[in-house]
């Protein structure tokens, strides 16, 4: 007699608008077609699958999950309200429920969401990251050389990064600073800025944690005025020049030594952090060669035309057989007698 199915659902926050941050809506909206990609490949798999977002009211969304009565849950919460920052208090609640669930435990989603904090225990197991300082002022005097790029410290998917994040002087420094704390409401992060090629290495768990192939973003296009930075432009809209000019070629055109190096130190970060089933870890590469992690992103878009599935596609891994690994990693943390699934690597 054949196992029963696992009943899986899908849980994605439904986009809400945040006051003064409209055009920042398209990184929120995608999570609701990302839900729809990996129904669609789980659905392949032959498993039951219910997509349930997570809207307005949190206490809906867990009596709807707890009455489907699931065996599995795909996370796809990348915040909550329009607040990145409780992305980890989403996995922490399923966890404190005895939820059993794929993607990274609610730790690792807060210690990766301060980027400062990860860069910090990057370095505490030798690897390098860029020179960097955490700005509560713009009037704080700055301890790192310019060129610096500016970012708020706790958001992601390329969100406060643009154009002019990139600074040369300390007048623009200011203004940048300023802009952070204005209008995100937290520190500002200033790194020293690594002019040189920037890779991501996809990393996947499947009984032992693997690199993807490398991929590279290709700047030789950006018009000389602009940055060669991933900004919000060029991740989220289609019409922007940097969108246009900033390709991602995967596999990236590199030798065997430094893909190697990459994929280790992917692996070795992945470690670091604390983290399970998949992340993607970014990269810069000076014109010494000297290799710098810029962040790693335990919950990064997985949709079928993002980085992540073309890494899978380089690797030969079908979408669905991708999830498959998912949630069987998941299903072997599932425990008797409801022990949580944020306990268990």
């Amino acid at each position: 007699m054949t196992d029963p199915l696992p009943n899986v659902g899908i849980a994605f926050n439904a986009y809400e608008p945040v006051t003064g941050r409209s055009e920042e809506q398209l990184s929120e909206e995608s999570v609701a077609e990302v839900a729809k990609d990996v129904g669609e490949a789980v659905k392949k798999l032959g498993y039951p699958v219910t997509i349930i977002p997570l809207q307005k009211s949190f206490l809906n969304f867990l009596r709807r999950v707890k009455d489907l009565n699931l065996d599995v849950l795909v996370n796809l919460c990348e915040g909550f309200f329009g607040r990145p920052q409780w992305e980890a208090n989403v996995a922490a609640t399923l966890e404190l429920m005895h939820l059993t669930f794929t993607g990274n435990k609610s730790r690792t989603l807060a210690v990766c969401q301060d980027k400062h904090m990860a860069k910090a225990i990057l370095s505490s197991y030798n690897l390098p990251t860029s020179p960097s300082q955490l700005l509560s002022s713009k009037d704080q005097p700055l301890e790192v050389r310019f060129p610096v790029i500016i970012k708020p410290n706790a958001e992601d998917a390329s969100l406060g990064i643009g154009p002019n994040s990139v600074v040369s002087d300390p007048e623009r420094l200011a203004v940048q600073v300023k802009r952070v704390l204005d209008l995100y409401k937290q520190p500002a992060l200033v790194e020293e800025y690594i002019e040189g090629r920037e890779f991501n290495v996809a990393v996947m768990e499947n009984k032992t944690v693997q690199a993807l192939p490398v991929s590279e973003i290709d700047f030789s296009q950006v018009p000389e005025s602009m940055p060669h930075i991933c900004s919000y432009e060029a991740k989220w809209l289609k019409d922007h020049v940097m969108y246009q000019t900033t390709p991602p070629v995967c596999p990236a055109p590199i030798d065997n030594a430094l893909k190697g190096k990459l994929q280790q130190m992917a692996v070795d970060a992945f470690r670091a952090l604390g983290c399970r089933d998949y992340a993607r870890v970014d990269f810069r590469m000076d014109g010494a060669g000297n290799i710098f992690i810029l962040e790693i992103n335990p919950n990064p878009d997985i949709s079928l035309d993002a980085g992540y599935a073309r890494a899978l596609n380089a690797a030969g891994i079908e979408y669905s057989r991708f999830w498959k690994y998912m949630l069987d990693n998941a299903l072997r943390r599932k425990k008797p007698h409801g022990s949580p699934d944020g306990a268990v690597r």
